[in-house]
């Protein structure tokens, strides 16, 4: 089963709004329309283009749709995130002719051509669970799954709290998560009393402070300390990044607080590709001076002939 980018399909950005990819729709259907397009797999297209409205037109199915997309590439086979299970559902009707992408997230909901509603259970759904999910810079590059344990309450026949159960998953990171961010895992929450759907489990990210780098959105800063004479005659230096070590160059006449750009070593973004490291210059005076030192300083300070306050 391949993934399916309903955006991409539609040619519209995720943050579209409704009027948006109605138009979008209207545009493709009247193009493929099979009864009166001559394009080459009209139909195909035209079969795609409803579909992927039909997903994006609601509200809640929309979001539904949004929280699986992060985890999945057009085109590409489809792995849900930890905990998510396919709805599949095309024993119990007709789910028209939409795909078996769209079925597995959605079954037999509200189909416009021609699916049956789903039915919905008597019973009462779970309750959500709510975790904030403290994450090192360097595990936001790992394609590694992250061990989570957390708490799930447990309700009686008349929906009565009764106790909590610890609970385990294997949770992968997903590719540009920011700080802050909050990540649904469908039906892992607390489960539902009499035949009702189980919670979800929502997952706030948290950056986990780090002793050498800040974070800015997608790019890191780090203070690299220098000597006034290095700022002065140029240096070469090994900066470390979230992967290893990289040379930096820093010119000769560089100044304190000046701010230097390395492409592709900061974080993630959505797009899969990497912001920048920005490595701010700090020169760092000895603690210590010897005379000899000292009368090497007075002497520079007499040729130099240099006045840091001349505008002040």
């Amino acid at each position: 089963m391949d993934f399916k980018d309903y955006y991409k399909i539609l040619g519209v950005e995720p943050t579209a709004d409704d009027k948006a990819i109605k138009a979008a729709y209207r545009k493709l259907a009247r193009k493929y329309h099979p009864d009166v397009s001559k394009e080459k797999d009209a139909e195909a297209k035209f079969k795609d283009a409803s579909e992927a409205y039909e997903a994006l037109k609601s509200a809640d199915k929309r979001a539904e749709y949004d929280d699986l997309r992060k985890y999945g590439q057009h085109g590409q086979p489809f792995q849900g995130p930890p905990g998510w299970q396919s709805r599949g559902g095309f024993g119990d009707g007709d789910s028209g002719d939409f795909s078996d992408f769209f079925s597995s997230i959605f079954g037999n909901r509200g189909a416009g051509f021609g699916g049956p509603e789903q039915r919905r259970s008597s019973g009462r759904r779970g309750q959500d669970v709510e975790m904030e999910l403290p994450i090192f810079l360097e595990e936001t590059l790992s394609t590694e799954s992250k061990k989570i344990s957390f708490q799930v309450p447990q309700y009686n026949a008349a929906g009565q709290h009764v106790s909590n159960t610890s609970k385990s998953l294997n949770v992968k990171i997903p590719a540009g998560v920011s700080d802050g961010e909050r990540i649904r895992l469908k039906g892992q929450g607390a489960p539902g009393v009499g035949g009702g759907a189980n919670g979800d489990l929502y997952l706030t990210i948290r950056f986990a402070p780090h002793p050498k780098f800040d974070v800015e959105g997608e790019n890191l800063i780090i203070t690299l300390p220098l000597a006034p004479w290095e700022l002065a005659l140029g240096t070469e230096v090994a900066v470390p990044t979230l992967t290893g070590k990289i040379n930096l160059k820093v010119p000769a006449g560089s100044q304190n607080g000046q701010r230097m750009r390395a492409k592709g070593h900061g974080l993630l973004n959505k797009a899969g590709q990497r912001g920048y490291l920005f490595v701010q210059l700090k020169a760092v005076m000895p603690k210590q001076a010897s005379d000899d030192v000292k009368a090497l300083w007075q002497e520079l300070a007499k040729k130099a002939a240099f006045d840091p306050r001349e505008h002040f």
